[in-house]
């Protein structure tokens, strides 16, 4: 058997996720996310993962295979870097292997990312750099309504009349929201139009795609917003997507996981090339 780990560096969080990989399913060795917060990221995932070593009691001489993805790639202890949508992709068949689409939501982006049974991609598109439908701005937004973050979801779920936000713009997206407070409408109201706007854009990322039918899940740092993932259920059946929309327990850690899985896929490779080379 071999050990490997992924670790996904990303915008507002850094996720780590050690696994034993082999003959039949891969298995969990240990995980860790911790919230970026201004702090260096990379001393952050250096520090996350010898923290999972310790927990499993391994050292950093037992892992054959260490590789990042998102911004990880100037880890120096890397063994290999993969692309985030594939290893969202990956991680999310691991996840539930019905997936056939991943909508990874970060704190910066949207990403819409088609996929087979294997966790092959075979589409990706992503919104724009200034789009409004991130966790940073829906960070910011319960921050200004005086919002815990961990309670978006549920708030949102209350909403009966919720007022859509219409800027793709962060900025004025946040102005429009201002006035929104001034006219006296409810954070719930708010939260439910905010969630609203962006399910719509992520779902059109999805026809872009081409995935119309099968299981959707969702990954990144909003997963598991229970909002959000209502609101995209609703924007999917309005437009007549033959979709499941669905969300894990450890959603936030699909890049991790695809990370180290790609990583044991790679290290194989290399292991059968190099005693193809002995036998030569």
């Amino acid at each position: 058997m071999t050990i490997t780990a992924g670790i996904d560096v990303g915008t507002g969080c850094v996720k780590v996720a050690l696994f034993e990989v082999g003959e039949g399913t891969p298995r969990w060795l240990g995980r860790a996310a911790e919230r970026v917060r201004q702090r260096d990221p990379y001393r952050l995932a250096e520090d996350a993962y010898d923290g999972v070593l310790r927990e499993a009691g391994l050292k950093r001489s037992d892992v054959a295979y260490v590789a990042t993805t998102g911004d990880g790639e100037n880890l120096e202890f890397h063994t290999g870097h993969f692309y985030s949508m594939t290893t969202h992709a990956r991680g999310g068949v691991f996840l539930d292997p019905s997936t056939r689409a991943v909508l990874d939501v970060g704190a910066l982006h949207g990403r819409a990312i088609r996929t087979d049974e294997r966790g092959k991609v075979l589409g990706y598109k992503m919104t724009s750099q200034c789009a409004s439908g991130s966790g940073q701005f829906l960070e910011n937004i319960a921050r200004y309504l005086g919002i815990a973050q961990d309670e978006i979801g549920a708030l949102s779920v209350q909403g009966q009349n919720p007022e859509k936000v219409s800027s793709i713009c962060a900025v004025l997206a946040e102005t429009d929201v201002i006035n929104m407070v001034s006219r006296g409408i409810s954070a719930a109201n708010i939260l439910k139009g905010i969630h609203v706007s962006m399910a719509q854009r992520l779902a059109a990322l999805l026809k872009g795609v081409g995935a119309f039918d099968g299981t959707v899940l969702v990954t990144g740092g909003l997963a598991l917003d229970a909002g959000l993932v209502r609101a995209l259920e609703e924007a999917a059946a309005e437009g007549r997507m033959r979709v499941e929309v669905k969300s894990h327990p450890d959603s936030m850690f699909a890049g991790a996981i695809g990370a180290a899985l790609w990583g044991g896929f790679r290290h194989q490779k290399l292991q059968a090339r190099a005693q193809l080379a002995i036998a030569s």
